[in-house]
């Protein structure tokens, strides 16, 4: 570790937790039930879905108070955010809520040895450990704890926030309709444009009984002793406008006939971060890869149901070639793959993805995406960079230490603004290293 690394890394571990307080509902809401449907359940087994937020400058404390004071209006419309997972007398989960429940976690915490450009400038998201909570911890454990837990940590010069959601209660969509929200409340806006829309059996009906228990250490082999996991790394890229869009353009200019449909901006990145990874990874012609995204399914299901559908209306779609056939072949090659795949996954798909699920449950660990995989989560349509509580928009989003593992990416809209994208990876050590000095992924040449 160089001694920059080591300094950051020291300066994080200063984080020091000051107080721990929970925030209700500024009203009584009384007793609500909501079953957890079949997109929901498969996310038990996943862990907390942990977000950091920074911003420049500001008054710590009025701005702990004000966040306070914004979280009690907004969970009156949010109130699941504010209750427990729970089963029913038949063994269905349920997100339950009731005004004697604490509410949402909220930690005060500070680490004034370390500054916002700090956090800004660092390319990997390992040292944001002790600035966001519930490192390690299963949703299932919702249960017992808050379904929300944020960390609101004084920096040197501004704030930072760490937010950890249930993600068997919510995905990314969900999540973001949440942040931006709040953050027209801070802001003095008396109500919001479109409140969550609550009523999650009108995606889907089926009541699902589960049996789980809390799995034992994943590491853990039977001799009581870790195995050796591989070591991994996370990075971030930031790719400009223009590299965006010469990623197209190439993807684009050599289509497999006339009437093809072309590439979206997100299948021709896809393409483009699938077939580097590959190539840094070694692997052998005849190797299978599988390229994942985790999709949005809100307008694809039958009815279609509005963007503001609190909870998870994603579903995986996976995708399977030779790795000599992804790299032999133009990117457009790829990206036709992926074009299909997300193509194909209509009301139809959907369905018998749920009934087949429904009829066998499998509570998938996070990283069960597949052999050699490069796996999709977040999207750069998620407006980040507009969650304004008052104070300015924030320097850096990134994503927490949790539900990483090789071949996760997750996408952001890019800090620069327009059409740029930024793009976290975690991959094995050798593998990122070979990645960061590919100068056709950086597109330096």
């Amino acid at each position: 570790m160089t001694g920059e690394a080591g300094r950051k890394e020291e300066e994080i571990s200063m984080v020091k937790i000051r107080s721990k307080t929970h925030v209700k509902p500024g009203k009584i809401i009384g007793r609500k039930e909501c079953q957890l449907v079949t997109f929901d359940l498969p996310y038990l087994a996943f862990y907390y879905n942990q977000k950091l937020l920074f911003y420049k400058g500001g008054e710590f404390e009025e701005q702990v108070e004000k966040l306070k004071d914004g979280l009690r209006v907004i969970l009156e419309e949010f109130y699941q955010l504010g209750g427990k997972l729970g089963k029913d007398e038949e063994g269905v989960f349920r997100v339950e809520y009731d005004d004697d429940m604490e509410g949402v976690e909220v930690l005060e915490a500070i680490a004034d040895g370390l500054t916002v450009d700090q956090l800004a400038a660092d390319e990997s998201t390992s040292s944001f450990k002790d600035l966001i909570p519930y490192n390690g911890v299963l949703n299932l454990t919702g249960l017992h704890r808050p379904l929300l837990s944020v960390q609101l940590t004084k920096l040197k010069d501004g704030l930072a926030m760490g937010c950890a959601f249930n993600h068997a209660i919510l995905d990314g969509t969900s999540t973001w309709h949440f942040m931006s929200s709040w953050a027209q409340i801070c802001r003095g806006s008396n109500s919001i444009p479109a409140p969550p829309f609550l009523e999650r059996t009108k995606a889907r009906t089926t009541r699902v009984k589960l049996e789980l228990s809390f799995p034992p250490n994943p590491v853990a082999s039977s001799n009581g002793h870790t195995d050796q996991a591989p070591q991994l790394r996370e990075k971030f890229f930031r790719f400009s406008e223009a590299a965006i869009d010469k990623i197209k353009s190439k993807v684009n200019s050599n289509q497999p006939s006339a009437a093809s449909k072309p590439f979206s901006t997100f299948q021709s990145l896809a393409v483009h971060i699938w077939q580097h990874v590959t190539q840094a990874r070694c692997l052998k012609p005849k190797d299978y890869t599988v390229f994942t995204v985790f999709a949005d399914c809100r307008k694809r299901v039958d009815p279609p149901m509005p963007d503001s559908y609190f909870g998870n209306l994603i579903q995986a779609i996976f995708t399977v070639t030779a790795a000599g056939l992804l790299l032999a072949n133009p990117s457009d090659f790829g990206a036709s793959v992926i074009q299909k795949a997300i193509e194909a996954h209509n009301a139809k798909a959907i369905e018998e993805r749920n009934k087949e699920w429904e009829a066998a449950p499998k509570i998938f660990e996070f990283k069960d995406a597949g052999v050699n995989c490069v796996a999709v989560g977040s999207s750069p349509r998620f407006k980040v960079y507009d969650v304004d509580f008052g104070w300015g928009k924030p320097e850096g989003v990134r994503s927490g230490s949790n539900n990483r593992f090789d071949g996760m990416v997750y996408l952001y809209q890019g800090k620069s603004g327009g059409r740029s994208i930024d793009v976290e990876i975690t991959l094995e050590a050798g593998t990122m290293e070979l990645l960061e000095k590919d100068k056709e992924f950086l597109m330096q040449v």
